[in-house]
């Protein structure tokens, strides 16, 4: 069987549509239709059923599942082997982080990347789901928690703070929180996330508060309480730059964020790797007291 069609197998039977498999391979969805169907031919058996829940797996596909996904692995491994080995300051590294340090931190490292090392190009994936280093869907990774996994190597890079932050305007028109009990507003995140700290530190400081405005973006978050929609427990890398914005010291710290960098344990001496790693260290020192906050730093 032809890896390139095994591979489309895997990618059909992880995101259930061909669409959003053609997206992960990069390549056309009628491509992607093409190889299923070409290894559906040879394995002489349906492997995928389309239903309206999307393409789901047959009891034949089951069975070829772990087979397959034990060559990907075979495969990723030998590909990671010859990179890891690649002594070339040039290329492309790919990095996954959160929207904040994807918007902020990483414009200043791949800044002083350049300054020495022009030819290595940085793809930056913003995105809320935790990409699989060991599958190569990242080359390095930076999330707002420790890693897992006995094949990544990790360090703490730095810790995140965050505080209560309202607009002028809306200060002006309805108290502060902290010594007026009135009606006030909040700005917080979709139901998804209402079980993370923040949002549940926030509801715990305004009891009783509306919902004015949700996202799971922080820079929307941001800009909603700069309209005065209402009050955010906001990153302070982000609420720090904006001067219309006041931090409500007087409500404290809200829960902090450890920052992690990680790394599969076959890439890290690679060159490029090395050297993005290096302007990585360079940006967080900088501005390891931003990300803390100066309220909580």
């Amino acid at each position: 069987m032809d890896w390139d069609d095994l591979h489309s197998f895997l990618a059909i039977a992880r995101s259930r549509s061909l669409s959003g498999a053609a997206r992960a391979l990069g390549v056309r969805q009628s491509t992607m239709s093409r190889r299923l169907a070409a290894l559906e031919s040879r394995a002489g058996a349906r492997l995928l059923q389309r239903t309206s829940r999307g393409y789901e797996l047959t009891v034949v596909g089951e069975a070829v599942l772990g087979n397959a996904e034990r060559m990907e692995a075979e495969a990723i491994a030998i590909e990671r082997l010859v990179q890891g080995r690649d002594v070339a300051l040039s290329g492309t590294v790919r990095i996954t982080t959160v929207e904040n340090m994807a918007e902020i931190l990483l414009p200043v490292a791949v800044s002083k990347l350049h300054e020495r090392y022009p030819g290595i190009t940085i793809d930056v994936l913003s995105d809320p789901r935790s990409l699989n280093l060991s599958r190569r869907e990242a080359d390095i990774a930076i999330r707002m928690a420790r890693f897992e996994g006995n094949e990544l190597v990790s360090r703490r890079m730095a810790v995140a703070g965050s505080m209560l932050y309202a607009s002028q305007a809306y200060l002006r028109k309805n108290g502060a929180p902290m010594t007026d009990h009135g009606s006030h507003a909040i700005v917080t995140v979709l139901d998804d996330q209402d079980h993370m700290p923040e949002p549940r530190w926030l509801i715990e400081k305004v009891p009783g508060a509306r919902i004015a405005f949700r996202s799971n973006d922080r820079g929307a978050q941001a800009g909603a309480v700069r309209a005065g929609l209402g009050l955010g427990c906001l990153p302070c890398i982000i609420a720090d730059q904006m001067p219309e914005l006041t931090c409500l010291t007087d409500a404290g710290p809200a829960p902090s964020r450890e920052v992690w960098l990680g790394v599969h344990t076959d890439l890290r001496h690679m060159p490029r790797i090395r050297a993005v790693i290096d302007a990585l260290d360079a940006a967080f020192a900088e501005m390891r007291q931003a990300l803390a906050g100066t309220a909580t730093g």
